[in-house]
């Protein structure tokens, strides 16, 4: 399959296998693309199988599905109350 293919199957097996939303899904699979997570599959389509597609998926939801850590709460600077 092409690049562009086996990210679109990740996608669907996020959808189907972890109950996403497709929108969901497709932010993971951006969100690891942008990480460069899949830049060895454009450079090596060879590795673009259906094995590796779910190896992926897999991969893509434990890893990018976590929620932002929270930031720790800093108080407003300003003039100090009495």
């Amino acid at each position: 399959m092409t690049y562009e293919e086996h990210l679109d199957e990740v996608a669907t097996l996020l959808f189907e296998r972890y109950k996403l939303t497709e929108q969901a899904a497709i932010q993971l699979v951006m969100k690891a693309q942008a990480d460069g997570y899949f830049s060895g599959h454009d450079d090596d389509p060879s590795i673009c199988t259906q094995l590796r597609a779910e190896q992926d998926a897999k991969r893509v939801f434990k890893e990018y599905s976590k929620p932002a850590p929270a930031k720790p709460f800093t108080p407003p600077r300003g003039r100090a109350r009495r």
